[in-house]
């Protein structure tokens, strides 16, 4: 929270009494830099008579009235100053010391081995990295942890066909592993004994069986060289990569506590489950299947036992899908009835939107239908060297990351190339390009913001106006799109911080002006903060263009 928007919520409460006063931005800009619907709170509140006594006490704003509402304007020399500020903190500017002390966990990518990463992990990494980032810059200890999909009844169906169809496991592929897969479910559709080989085969693997174990151990390590090589070029780096199976002790004292133990029953098919009725939610979570093997609850329990004991977290955000909002409601409930996490903890699921296949349609692995995404990234990096072949890589791939970050994260994202691989417009290479264009004038204006003092009398234009009213907005932009768990947030922000200097840059001469100090200075800014924020959104910035 900005110091003038601090002073003004003190004197609103001052004089009113009122508390939890909230200022917002205006939805329309004409209406100023902060908005308060202070007079819905009470209708004996006078607008008018608060305004005239907001304005008698020298604020860093004005205040003014329309329709109830109080708008504030802030004054010149808090946004000359903010320019300045911004020249002198570069890259810190935004940042802040609100997450001191307090630790984050971020579950974020979590691809399953034994599969190609596909288009539908992409918006799990973008969007989780984008967080990790943005809680990072507020001062927050942040843990990233890929939780990878390392173990579970699928791997008993990929043991089960490598096994029924001879296949030397030297000769192993991840797009090999991914064609057994399909081919398995297919054929059990209409041979269910095969359903119950896969059961076994997992079931050995639980147990530890030697011949399981190796084959599985081949599958991991082919995967993860795999993932690797994605992440590389996403230029995606995670914390920890704690797979399911790491959990196998974790996972036996749970099942042994009889402080847990108390809470499970057995349910109507001989499975073992939690009662969570008691917490609001009707259907029991399934612990253990009836032949005692370990369920997806299993593994997300003991790896919430594990968070809390090792980093002591506030807060555990979940970057999963919508499709897993029910089975996340489950374990978050069982999570405390079974006391795993006090209320201290905050849990969360983010709940992102998927992404479509053209026809509307959910990309589907058991079918065969999904998109490597390793082939959407060469493809991105391949259009994008049309526009700007020295810096494809940096473009493309920050084409692929803003279009996905730019959508609300509980939207659906239709898979279209046209769509996602657009270099114009509100675009991530049109924001790297703004950027490009702000570092090339202070390039040749050899600009340095140290150098210069704005008189008070300084006369800003419009346009000018317009850009320092918005560099304002950005520490907080930044701590709202992360107490949201909305990069979109950011992603409108820069657009638009991007629209007004390009509007600044073509009706204005920045050098030879007669304030060229001021214009390169502004110019320092936009850049400097366009910069700050695609890094936030994990998006690299060209120098040049």
């Amino acid at each position: 929270m900005s110091s003038a928007k601090e002073q003004i919520i003190r004197a609103l409460e001052a004089i009113t009494g009122a508390e939890e006063i909230n200022l917002e931005f205006p939805e329309n800009e004409a209406f100023g830099d902060y908005s308060s619907n202070i007079a819905l709170l009470n209708k004996d509140f006078k607008v008018e008579e608060i305004v005239e006594k907001i304005n008698k006490l020298g604020l860093p704003a004005k205040a003014e009235t329309k329709v109830g509402f109080i708008n504030f304007w802030l004054k010149k020399d808090v946004l000359i100053d903010n320019l300045i500020q911004i020249g002198k903190e570069k890259e810190k500017y935004g940042s802040s010391n609100a997450g001191r002390g307090k630790t984050v966990i971020i579950d974020y990518s979590s691809p399953n081995i034994a599969k190609p990463f596909g288009i539908g992990h992409l918006r799990s990494t973008i969007i989780g990295q984008a967080l990790y980032n943005l809680y990072k810059f507020l001062g927050y200890k942040v843990v990233g942890d890929n939780h990878l999909g390392d173990w579970g009844t699928q791997f008993g169906s990929l043991l089960a066909e490598i096994q029924n169809s001879k296949f030397k496991i030297q000769n192993l592929t991840i797009e090999k592993m991914e064609q057994m897969y399909v081919s398995f479910h297919k054929k059990s559709e209409s041979d269910p004994k095969l359903k119950e080989a896969a059961r076994e085969w997992f079931k050995k693997l639980e147990d530890g069986d030697f011949e399981a174990k190796s084959i599985w151990k081949k599958c991991v390590d082919i995967s993860l060289e795999e993932f690797e090589r994605v992440y590389n070029l996403l230029g995606i780096k995670i914390d920890f990569a704690f797979g399911e199976s790491y959990y196998e002790a974790e996972m036996k004292d749970l099942l042994s506590n009889p402080s847990i133990v108390k809470h499970v029953s057995e349910g109507e098919d001989g499975a073992k489950i939690i009662d969570l009725s008691k917490e609001g939610i009707n259907i029991p979570l399934m612990l253990l299947k009836k032949d005692e093997g370990t369920t997806y609850a299993t593994r997300d329990l003991a790896t919430i036992s594990f968070r809390v004991r090792k980093w002591n977290p506030d807060i555990i955000i979940y970057e999963v899908g919508a499709e897993q909002s029910f089975y996340f409601k489950q374990i978050f409930a069982a999570a405390r009835l079974l006391g795993l996490v006090d209320e201290k903890v905050k849990l969360v699921h983010t709940a992102h939107g998927l992404y479509l296949a053209p026809d509307g349609k959910k990309f589907a692995t058991r079918e065969g239908k999904t998109i490597k995404l390793e082939d959407v990234l060469d493809e991105a990096i391949k259009r994008a060297s049309a526009y700007a072949e020295a810096t494809a890589r940096q473009v493309g791939i920050g084409a692929i990351k803003y279009f996905d970050l730019m959508h609300s994260v509980a939207s659906n994202v239709v898979f279209d190339w046209e769509k996602m691989l657009n270099l114009e417009g509100n675009s991530g290479p049109y924001l790297q390009y703004t950027t490009a264009r702000a570092n090339s004038v202070l390039r040749k204006a050899e600009f340095s913001i140290f150098n210069f003092q704005f008189s008070i009398n300084l006369q800003i234009n419009n346009e000018e106006m317009a850009v320092l009213r918005k560099l304002c907005q950005f520490q907080e932009v930044i701590a709202f799109a992360a107490i949201n768990y909305s990069p979109n947030i950011l992603c409108n922000y820069l657009y638009d911080l991007a629209q007004k200097f390009n509007t600044f840059y073509n009706r204005h001469r920045i050098i030879g002006s007669e304030n060229e100090n001021f214009r390169l200075a502004l110019t320092t800014a936009v850049g400097s903060v366009l910069k700050t924020g695609l890094e936030l959104l994990g998006i690299s910035t060209p120098e040049r263009m």
